[in-house]
């Protein structure tokens, strides 16, 4: 399965994805804002991280949809994306995300997570989706906001960053799936 935008390709990993992964979450600046990543990031966490996600793709009953962003014009994995905890009773699915640091500031997150809210919402059929993202973290609270997601509130001292070891508060964002169809127009393709 794959999401194709006009300058991304959101697919399913591949075992020769590591060196792009290592090479952007590998980075102590993305490292740092999530939560499970170690600090160094090396090849056995890539590899490991890697068939994780291919064995979640197999799965009969998915709850978890990671997709490796690619650049198009480079053929470079600069990302990941994904809706994770799917709780598919109750229509609901959280999403997480990162962007290798020399890939900033080009609007290739928001267009990975157009094509993800999209997905969410018109093939998963959710009717939910919630972001947990540390407060310190202003680019991803910002993107939260520009997609529609409301602040729900704020859980203090709830995650620990497994490459920092620091803990952090944590916003609360959630957004509804008639909220989505009202902020898309607004965002282009």
């Amino acid at each position: 399965m794959e999401l194709k935008t006009k300058r991304l390709i959101l697919r399913k990993p591949k075992k020769s994805d590591w060196k792009d992964l290592m090479e952007g979450v590998g980075e102590y600046d993305i490292a740092k804002m999530l939560l499970v990543v170690p600090h160094p990031y090396n090849k056995k966490d890539a590899d490991t991280y890697i068939k994780t996600v291919i064995k979640r793709w197999k799965q009969k009953i998915q709850n978890d949809y990671t997709f490796f962003i690619e650049l198009k014009s480079e053929k470079k994995v600069i990302g990941a994306i994904g809706i994770h905890r799917i709780d598919w009773f109750s229509g609901v699915g959280t999403t997480g995300s990162w962007i290798n640091k020399k890939y900033w500031r080009n609007g290739y997150m928001t267009e990975a997570k157009i094509a993800v809210n999209d997905f969410a919402f018109n093939k998963l059929k959710l009717r939910k989706l919630n972001s947990d993202v540390f407060t310190e973290n202003k680019a991803s609270n910002a993107t939260q906001l520009k997609m529609g997601y409301r602040l729900e509130g704020t859980r203090r001292k709830a995650a620990r960053s497994k490459a920092s070891g620091k803990i952090h508060d944590e916003n609360i964002y959630g957004l509804l799936k008639e909220d989505w169809k009202k902020v898309r127009g607004k965002l282009g393709r």
